[in-house]
């Protein structure tokens, strides 16, 4: 695999090609052009790449993101000590991988520890920094900064119970924004099932990993509110000031957190296996109709191995969907050679799933199918979102229960806000390409 040479005049002027294909979608799909906050967009993309700049060339904040991520790996070893318990030789990976056993169980344990720490009131403070920080700088309104900190560390369908209260009186701007925060970045109880996926055992790779996939959750918060304000820009007045989380967090004791933690992952758990089972027989069945029937009968597999040289089996749906955005990886800075897979995971990404994507990157990384480790660091960033068709309706059904009131507009908003957090994380991947080189 060949390493970045870093920064040049090329990354440079691709990235910016890629930036500006990515705003001129929101600006052709906005709901009102004339109404949108360049200067908004501008702080917001300005905070993205000192972001993306700081994590990958100042060492002291470099460090700090290694220094989380390496927490990251350590909370994943402790799981392993309780799947040792519980499954004895079973849980270590020299008898053979299994998803199911070996990356799955972290949902459980990051939930309970997520459940414990908003109980002590860790996340409350982190998310009240970093929320005061946000309005300040780009001038949104308290709940719109609340909402855009606290998806960084929970899930599209958590983050809205912290300004429920406000929802009801939000405007058709901020409900927009509340929905695209929630599809472009996801929850940190799933993120060491990431790690795991892509890293097996590996110690540096899982650092690395770990690295770049807090780096993105922490670059979709102002991402999040630069793409939700050019679809939908702000046409009502805000209000600037500081609003109080909601306390949604009823257990008497640390014990009591950490079992309805424990109960929670235990259902992510069961629903993401169940998804994963049933995606990818999908895909699975789809393969079997246009590659073994179609493209066996028609002989187009073969001219599709030899077009790829042996890249890919033949007219499979991962190849299809990799055809069709190719062209989109390019302008994003995707070097040339890897823009086929890369576009194949994003399709599959937002068709089906992110953890369906991320399981085909480990398997593709595996076979060694990439040519360049830019093109595999672009790729966590462009998985690292909940924005998936099947996600729409677990939003739909979340929010419509905190803001009945709101309900049509949320059903309204679904599609375009999966379409905004796609972008959001297709932003942060550009970015991270340009300055990596």
């Amino acid at each position: 695999m060949i390493e970045s040479n870093g920064f040049n005049a090329e990354s440079l002027l691709r990235g910016l090609l890629g930036m500006a294909c990515v705003i001129a979608v929101c600006y052709a799909i906005s709901y009102d052009r004339r109404r949108i906050d360049w200067k908004l967009a501008g702080a917001g993309l300005l905070l993205q790449l000192l972001l993306a700049l700081s994590v990958l060339y100042v060492p002291v904040v470099g460090t700090l993101f290694e220094w989380a991520g390496r927490a990251f790996v350590k909370l994943m070893d402790f799981t392993h000590e309780g799947l040792v318990f519980l499954l004895g030789p079973y849980a270590e990976r020299a008898n053979g991988f299994s998803f199911l056993l070996h990356s799955l169980p972290i949902v459980i344990f990051f939930s309970a520890l997520v459940s414990l720490f908003y109980h002590w009131g860790i996340i409350q403070k982190v998310v009240g920094a970093l929320s005061w920080a946000l309005r300040r700088l780009m001038n949104i309104s308290g709940a719109e900064g609340l909402i855009a900190a606290g998806n960084i560390f929970m899930g599209m369908t958590e983050s809205p119970v912290l300004i429920k209260n406000y929802l009801p009186a939000m405007n058709r701007s901020e409900i927009f924004l509340v929905m695209v925060s929630g599809m472009g970045t996801i929850a940190g109880s799933v993120m060491g099932t990431y790690i795991g996926m892509l890293a097996g055992d590996n110690p540096a790779e899982k650092v690395m990993f770990a690295k770049h996939l807090l780096s993105a959750s922490v670059m979709a918060a102002p991402g999040a509110i630069v793409i939700a304000k050019m679809l939908c820009p702000q046409t009502e007045a805000i209000s600037a000031g500081a609003v109080a989380m909601e306390r949604r967090d009823e257990h008497a004791s640390p014990l009591g957190a950490l079992a309805a933690g424990t109960s929670m992952g235990v259902r992510l758990m069961v629903n993401i296996a169940a998804m994963l089972l049933v995606f990818i027989g999908l895909v699975a069945l789809l393969n079997y109709l246009s590659s073994n029937i179609i493209g066996h009968y028609t002989g187009i597999n073969d001219w599709i191995r030899s077009f790829t040289g042996g890249k890919s089996d033949g007219l499979t749906f991962q190849f299809i969907v990799g055809i069709i955005l190719a062209p989109f990886m390019w302008l994003t800075g995707v070097p040339a050679e890897d823009i086929t897979l890369v576009g194949s995971l994003l399709g599959q990404k937002t068709i089906l799933n992110e953890f369906v994507a991320y399981a085909q990157m480990e398997q593709w990384k595996t076979a060694g199918m990439f040519v360049y480790e830019k093109s595999m660091i672009m790729s966590t960033y462009i998985l690292c979102g909940f924005a998936n068709i099947s996600s729409i309706g677990i939003l739909l059904g979340g929010m419509s229960v905190l803001a009945p009131q709101k309900k049509e507009m949320i059903i309204r908003f679904g599609f375009p806000a999966m379409i905004g957090g796609a972008l959001v994380s297709i932003m942060s991947a550009t970015i991270v390409g340009m300055i990596m080189g």
